[in-house]
């Protein structure tokens, strides 16, 4: 069993950056592809962005490419997602998420973690 815990949420002026962290609590964190997803109230899971087992290769959705940054450091089994220049429509709960090998829906992750709050004011 993988869990995930995630942190660094907060409120943040718009235009400011954040540093979101997912860390595991699995010993075979390693040997898991990761992704961040986002979900607001009445709407679906979103994708944000994944990154494979080693950190080689990232996928990022359209609408964050330029401003997030994903990254791991498996020696410390924790994800972290930088977003900079940030907007207020990004807010919204954050999620991060575990499973066998890349991928960039939803349904195909197996473990999530709990959430973590992001607020960017105007």
């Amino acid at each position: 069993q993988v869990q995930l815990v995630e942190s660094g949420g907060g409120l943040v002026q718009a235009g400011g950056s954040l540093r979101l962290s997912c860390v595991s609590s699995g010993r075979f964190f390693a040997t898991y592809a990761l992704g961040w997803f986002r979900q607001g109230p009445g709407k679906e899971r979103e994708f944000v962005v994944a990154i494979n087992r080693s950190g080689s290769v990232t996928r990022y959705a359209d609408s964050v490419k330029v401003r997030f940054t994903v990254s791991r450091d498996n020696a410390k089994n924790t994800v972290y997602l930088q977003m900079d220049s940030l907007k207020p429509e990004v807010t919204t709960v954050y999620y991060c998420a575990a499973r066998e090998s890349l991928a960039t829906t939803a349904h195909r992750y197996d473990y999530w973690g709990q959430g973590t709050q992001v607020t960017v004011s105007s």
